[in-house]
């Protein structure tokens, strides 16, 4: 068997390995491969470095995948010093040193005239015919390193994507909350800065929350004022332009801001909602009217069905609910122990639909 069949017969192999993703043997057949005295037409021929590549990416072993990249390695070497060896061929043949006119053995120009016509006319086709296989030799060179470093440019691109970015320095300043929500007011007067940009842009959205739909005419209410005051309560609360702050902000901001829910934004230009209140209502207490109404629907409906599904109980006002702290509750007990344990109680509150069991 020549060493080509042989090359065939290994890479063979490895493909086989790879399909079946099964890699018992690789290790000797790659030691095989390190043994074997490689040249760059046999590379060429058989394509062993993509069989080898092949298993460096599926294989998990770690010794079969440091022997793949080492082999790689060292056929990438093969290649480097084969274009270094055809690159200095090229320069030293682009490169024709005349000999001195003063030679002693040239007697006469006209035999030189000669000479140099008649060894023209036999360097001519030398020179022809190594400059074709030279070319034919270029295209296998370059097919083969097409091939063998891919590789290398498919980890250069990964390590380009891995290394992080350097953040780029924002010209101007972004606003702390959704860009959805970004006011329509001029800038802040100076009395009401706070000398925090995060602060002052959330008074901005305040104030053009409060003037939605050009209410605050009818009410004669300083709406700039009214913004800076309920945004200063939430800092006095939260002590903090974080996460918590924001959000506490973007919820004012959307409920007054909100088509379906006129009352409370008027209820706030009015007077009638204090604006420390406003500034630590729940979302439940800022919805409209409609919305609680549905709430109230869904919460009973719930109720109901719940004790519908129950098969009995008994109504009791010994259990307090942890939730809305009235006592109209209803409770069962059932064994759901061993015998010589206590029976766990289960509690509905019958005004909120709470449920919690103890033993």
């Amino acid at each position: 068997m020549t060493r080509e069949e042989d090359l065939l017969r290994i890479a063979k192999k490895l493909d086989k390995m790879v399909s079946r993703n099964n890699m018992d043997g690789a290790l000797d057949l790659l030691r095989e491969l390190k043994n074997f005295n490689m040249t760059l037409k046999l590379l060429q021929d058989t394509r062993i470095g993509m069989s080898v590549n092949g298993i460096r990416k599926h294989c998990t072993d770690e010794d079969v995948v440091n022997l793949a990249k080492i082999l790689i390695k060292n056929w990438k070497k093969l290649l480097e010093s084969a274009q270094n060896q055809k690159s200095e061929k090229t320069n030293e043949n682009g490169s024709h040193p005349s000999k001195p006119s003063g030679s002693p053995n040239r007697t006469s120009p006209e035999r030189d005239s000669r000479k140099d016509f008649t060894d023209s006319k036999k360097l001519h086709p030398r020179k022809l015919s190594i400059e074709g296989r030279r070319e034919s030799k270029d295209s296998t060179d370059s097919k083969s390193s097409h091939h063998l470093l891919k590789r290398q440019s498919s980890e250069t691109k990964l390590e380009s994507k891995s290394k992080p970015e350097t953040p780029k320095t924002p010209t101007t300043p972004t606003s702390p909350l959704s860009p959805s929500l970004s006011s329509s007011v001029g800038p802040l007067s100076p009395r009401l800065q706070t000398g925090d940009s995060i602060r002052d842009k959330c008074i901005e959205m305040l104030t053009a929350a409060l003037r939605t739909d050009d209410d605050f005419k009818d009410y004669g209410a300083n709406c700039e004022g009214m913004a800076a005051e309920i945004e200063d309560h939430i800092y006095q609360e939260i002590k903090a332009t974080d996460m918590k702050y924001k959000n506490r902000v973007r919820s004012r901001i959307s409920n007054l801001k909100d088509p379906k829910n006129p009352n409370l934004r008027k209820n706030v230009l009015a007077g009638a909602i204090e604006l420390s209140r406003i500034a630590t209502m729940t979302a439940e207490e800022m919805a409209s009217d409609e919305l609680k109404q549905l709430r109230n629907v869904l919460t009973q409906e719930a109720i109901r069905e719940h004790q519908m599904a129950k098969t009995g109980g008994t109504t009791t006002d010994l259990l307090q609910c942890g939730k809305c702290r009235k006592k109209n509750c209803t409770y069962n007990q059932v064994q759901t122990r061993s015998a010589d344990e206590p029976m766990t109680t289960f509690v509905l509150c019958n005004e909120c639909g709470n449920r919690w069991k103890f033993c």
